[in-house]
């Protein structure tokens, strides 16, 4: 499973055309030709294929196809950018923090694409399959992102480019928007990725006009296996998803005396004796990503002296709120549209 690894703050569609203008078009060959009895071949009566295009990658220019049909997805956090927007999944990891495990099984936001694309799953474990990855024959492998499945795709790209063009996103690109925009633009469909920022543009408006704030600030608790507390700055994705709707969130990296931060940056842990000085502000949301529910904290007496706790002014968000793709963040919204509802 992925762990906690931090999103800069959302961007907004500027910013995606950016990211999509980093692509450089490059003359391709179309198919066509003569058969032997000198009649036009069906190549040669289609249209042409799309041209080969060069994208930017921190691995450098990376070649790929104009129209990809056997995508690879190494990790989980990304395939479901790939789903909505239409485009063929081969294969995948299904590993998505706090929903799926090693066990497998595709994630409810993308199953059903993926079953009518008849995708199958990559084997999960600590190192990355590349066999698994070369018998899927793909004309496009995406990998990076958040998490163990980024690390595996960095160890293993050397070995990844012989089987296909390979393309991972940044670590540092967290931001929902941002992912979408760099892998539509790996697999040529950044033509949908403005109905998809439209549509959750239009949620947001929706959702900020029929909610109710509280009024104070907000603290975004992490619940992980491990038993410990783990806060999520006010930079990353969900905090700033939603101070979108008006939402305040705490500045608990400072509070906590400027900590490291694990991974990307969207998570850190504070100690049992700090967290009722870190943890102060008089709402908070819970994340739980396979460790203690909301009812389970609320009777941890430490938990239960934090002021958000003791006002019962607590919430508990979805796990694919944490870090959200698109799905995630429209989770998200409705999630926090139910509980706020004016």
């Amino acid at each position: 499973m992925n762990s906690p690894t931090t999103p800069r703050p959302l961007r907004r569609r500027g910013v995606l055309a950016g990211v999509t203008g980093l692509a450089l078009l490059l003359a391709g060959c179309g198919g066509s030709g003569d058969t032997a009895g000198g009649e036009p071949s069906a190549a040669a009566t289609s249209s042409t294929a799309p041209e080969e295009r060069t994208i930017s990658t921190e691995q450098g220019e990376v070649t790929v196809p104009g129209d990809p049909q056997r995508i690879v997805v190494l990790s989980g956090g990304l395939a479901g950018y790939l789903f909505a927007l239409d485009a063929p999944v081969v294969a995948t990891d299904t590993r998505v923090l706090g929903v799926t495990d090693l066990e497998g099984g595709f994630p409810p936001s993308w199953s059903q694409a993926a079953q009518e694309q008849g995708t199958t799953a990559l084997p999960a474990g600590e190192e990355l399959n590349v066999e698994a990855v070369a018998a899927a024959s793909p004309d496009l492998i995406i990998g990076g992102g958040q998490g163990i499945t980024a690390v595996q795709a960095q160890e293993s790209y050397d070995q990844l480019t012989t089987i296909a063009p390979t393309v991972l996103v940044p670590t540092t690109t967290t931001a929902w928007q941002d992912q979408l925009a760099a892998v539509a633009e790996a697999a040529g469909r950044t033509d949908g990725v403005e109905a998809l920022t439209d549509a959750y543009d239009d949620k947001v408006s929706q959702v900020r006009s029929a909610i109710t704030v509280p009024q104070g600030n907000a603290v975004f608790i992490l619940s992980l296996p491990n038993g410990k507390p783990y806060l999520i700055p006010a930079t990353a994705a969900l905090p700033q998803l939603t101070a979108e709707l008006g939402f305040t969130p705490d500045d608990v990296v400072t509070k906590a005396g400027n900590p490291q931060l694990y991974g990307s940056g969207d998570s850190f842990e504070v100690s049992a004796e700090l967290l009722s000085q870190v943890a102060d502000a008089p709402n908070a949301f819970v994340v739980n990503l396979g460790g203690r529910s909301l009812a389970e904290l609320q009777q941890d007496p430490i938990y239960a002296a934090l002021p958000a706790f003791a006002s019962g002014q607590v919430h508990e968000l979805p796990a694919v709120s944490y870090r959200p793709d698109y799905d995630g963040a429209m989770t998200a919204l409705d999630a926090l549209a139910e509980r706020f509802s004016s």
